[in-house]
Parts: C-alpha cells; sequence; structure tokens
C-alpha cells in the first residue's frame, strides 16, 4: 500500500478511536503493539480529552453520599456504585475535586489519593504532616482542600489548606498550614505570605449547608466563598494554579444585595449562584475569566417556577438543545428544567442514594504516573459482590 494510504487509513483510525469511550480503547489495546502504543501515547490521551470535552461526550454524572455512584450522562437511568482505592471501616473516602477524569479523595489531611474511575489506576500522595504553629491551639474542624489543573505547567495539582484558632477566645489568634502537592513532582511545597481574608473563610453554619470546604475549579485557579460576616460582603477566594498565589475574584456590580452565595462550574466557567432567602436564585458566569465586565446574568429560577420549595439550588448542564438545564435541588433531587415551559420534570435514577451530592465527570486516559508510581486498584471478590448489592 502507498504510503499516501497508509498515512490516510491511520488518520481515519485516529479520528475514529478518538470518538471511543475509555473502557472500548482500554480492550483495544491488546489489537497491536502499534495500537497499544497510539492508545497510551500523550498525545492521544491529550486529543481525545479535548474531543471527549468538546462534544460533551464520555461523560458520567457522579453522586456522592456515603458511597460513589456513576451514572452515564446520555441516559441518566441507573447508577452503578464505584470502589475507590482509599479503604475507611464505613462508607468511603471523602471526594473533594475532580478535573479532566481524575478525582481526589481523602480519609484525612495526611491520607490522600488521587484515582482515574475509567482506568481505575490510583495513585497516593506522599504523607506531609500538617504544620501546626506554636501555642495552646486546635484545629478547626474543616480543613479546606481543592484539585486541579496547573494550566500554565501541564501539571496537576492539590491544594490542602487547615486553619488554627487560639483555645482563647480573647486572644484572636489565628493561623493557616498550607500545602501544595504537585503530580509532575510528586512532592509537596508551602505556601507563606497568605493574605489576611483567608480567616474569614470557616463560618460553621455556611459550611455545614453549602458543604464548600472543597474548592470549586475552573480557568485554572480555585475558589472558595468567604461568607457574609460583620463587616465584610460575600467574597470570592481564588488561588491560581500556575503561580501558587491567593487572589480576590471582582463580584460584577450589578448584583443585587442580601443574598447567600454559592460556586460553580457551568459550561466550563466559574458559576455564581445567588441564593435570596430560598425564594430564587440567581446564577452567573464570567464568561472571560478574571475580566468583572464578563459576568453574565444566565438565568432565575424561583420556588414559583420549580412549583417546590427548595433551599438549594445547583445548574449542572444544558441539555443538546440548551432549552433546559439539569438541577441539583438540596442535594437529594435531580430535575431538567424547561425554560419555554417554565416547568420541571424530575429524573429518576434506579439505584442512586436517598441524598446525594454531584459531580459531572468525563471518562479519560489521563495517566498518574506524574512523578511516582500509579497503581490499579483491585476489586476483590467481596468488593465485587458489595457493589452490585441493591440500594439499601
Amino acid at each position: 500500500m502507498p504510503k499516501l494510504y497508509r498515512d490516510l487509513a491511520s488518520d481515519l483510525i485516529s479520528d475514529i478511536l478518538y470518538q471511543l469511550p475509555v473502557k472500548t480503547l482500554l480492550r483495544f489495546r491488546c489489537v497491536s503493539k502499534r495500537w497499544c502504543s497510539q492508545i497510551d501515547g500523550p498525545d492521544f490521551v491529550k486529543r481525545h480529552l479535548s474531543h471527549s470535552l468538546a462534544t460533551k461526550s464520555n461523560l458520567s454524572l457522579i453522586l456522592k453520599d456515603w458511597y460513589l455512584y456513576s451514572a452515564d450522562f446520555d441516559s441518566l437511568t441507573t447508577a452503578t456504585e464505584l470502589i475507590p482505592p482509599l479503604k475507611v471501616i464505613w462508607g468511603i473516602s471523602e471526594f473533594f475535586g475532580s478535573c479532566d477524569g481524575l478525582v481526589a479523595l481523602c480519609n484525612s489531611e495526611e491520607d490522600m489519593a488521587l484515582w482515574n474511575p475509567s482506568t481505575r489506576k490510583y495513585q497516593r500522595l506522599p504523607v506531609m504532616p500538617v504544620e501546626k504553629p506554636s501555642g495552646d491551639i486546635k484545629p478547626r474542624r474543616f480543613p479546606f482542600h481543592g484539585f486541579g489543573r496547573d494550566l500554565i505547567n501541564d501539571d496537576y495539582k492539590v491544594v490542602r489548606m487547615v486553619q488554627f484558632v487560639s483555645q482563647d477566645a480573647d486572644d484572636g489568634f489565628f493561623s493557616s498550614d498550607v500545602k501544595v502537592y504537585s503530580l509532575k513532582s510528586n512532592s509537596w511545597r508551602a505556601v507563606k505570605d497568605l493574605p489576611y481574608y483567608l480567616s474569614l473563610m470557616f463560618r460553621l453554619d455556611y459550611l455545614l449547608f453549602y458543604r464548600r470546604g472543597n474548592g470549586v475549579f475552573a480557568s485554572g485557579a480555585l475558589h472558595w466563598v468567604v461568607p457574609r460576616g460583620f463587616g465584610w460582603p460575600c467574597l470570592i477566594v481564588a488561588f491560581d494554579l500556575a503561580v501558587e498565589e491567593f487572589r480576590l475574584v471582582t463580584l460584577p456590580d450589578r448584583v443585587d444585595d442580601g443574598f447567600e452565595l454559592d460556586l460553580g462550574v457551568f459550561e466550563g466557567c466559574l458559576c455564581m449562584i445567588c441564593n435570596y432567602d430560598n425564594a430564587y436564585v440567581d446564577v452567573w458566569v464570567m464568561k472571560e475569566y478574571g475580566s468583572k465586565e464578563s459576568w453574565s446574568k444566565l438565568f432565575n429560577i424561583s420556588q414559583f417556577s420549580l412549583n417546590r420549595s427548595f433551599g438549594q439550588v445547583t445548574p449542572l448542564v444544558y441539555s443538546q438543545s440548551r432549552d433546559k438545564v439539569l438541577l441539583e435541588v438540596d442535594k437529594k433531587k435531580l430535575l431538567w428544567y424547561d425554560f419555554r415551559r417554565r416547568r420541571s420534570n424530575r429524573v429518576r435514577i434506579e439505584g442512586a442514594p436517598s441524598s446525594f451530592s454531584t459531580d459531572i465527570l468525563v471518562g479519560s486516559l489521563v495517566p498518574l504516573s506524574g512523578g511516582g508510581m500509579d497503581r490499579m486498584a483491585q476489586q476483590p471478590e467481596e468488593e465485587k459482590k458489595k457493589s452490585n448489592r441493591k440500594q439499601r
């Protein structure tokens, strides 16, 4: 066969392979050494991921309660239990972030791992003890975590922030221990010169209600909310994963006062969810990251339009025709909201837990062998039986 035809055939095969799910590609690695080398290659991994993100294919909805479940996003009919690599006596490790098909898990501040559920590979993070300041102090009840990708250095990073406060309330002592883990170097670094507003992030009622100790990853940065307090408004704190520095994200001028703020990612952009006394929420996105003028209000969701009361509403994704939006409501319901008809339909997934938080995960071949060695998550026979049990 002439070289031109061989090249055309190779390009055609590659174009087909980019569109396939990870499970199929892992089987195709056995076809030949050439296919195995191609599928494992960094260029193929990146192009396969880019195709999936651009076409919104190979997506699954992750449901998190005491266990982890996955539902194919195209159907949303059945949930399958996932078996993560970190083990605990009851339930699962905490799921505190996902990016490019990788999931971040932790049992404690010193027992953490990154995991690719599609390839079942994982890597435990090296132990990094929490450094407590000297004196009579105790750690805050909620450490802050985050996981995302450094877009400049093409590296995946974990951020761990533990806050401390003096046991003497009159002392007013405050300190933070902030560390950043790099997958590429398989090592931790300390972050110094911390800004004052980190001391405002801890508010127990907010963290319990929104479970926002975990950072929201968008546009190369992790984001947390500084809840409204006495003497300061709501703030958005960002940690730039490339330069490893904190900064504030400016809110739009046009936003009304009197809301409780939550964050998310919608259509790939940082999303601001303004909840006005549980009567309605306004959903904003920052279309051009870092530009205050690019904040745009997408839509409004009210109790009247949903025909039900709610405490929390989180938009997840538009439908293919963009005339509907999938909503997570009160961490126990999924609803498709129809903009034109102003009606909602509940999504019922067989095998799903009764209450949950959600994450959208893309299937990917992204490896975890940065500076260490990734491992295959084992699934012993008893865990296989457990994963197939019916929802209690």
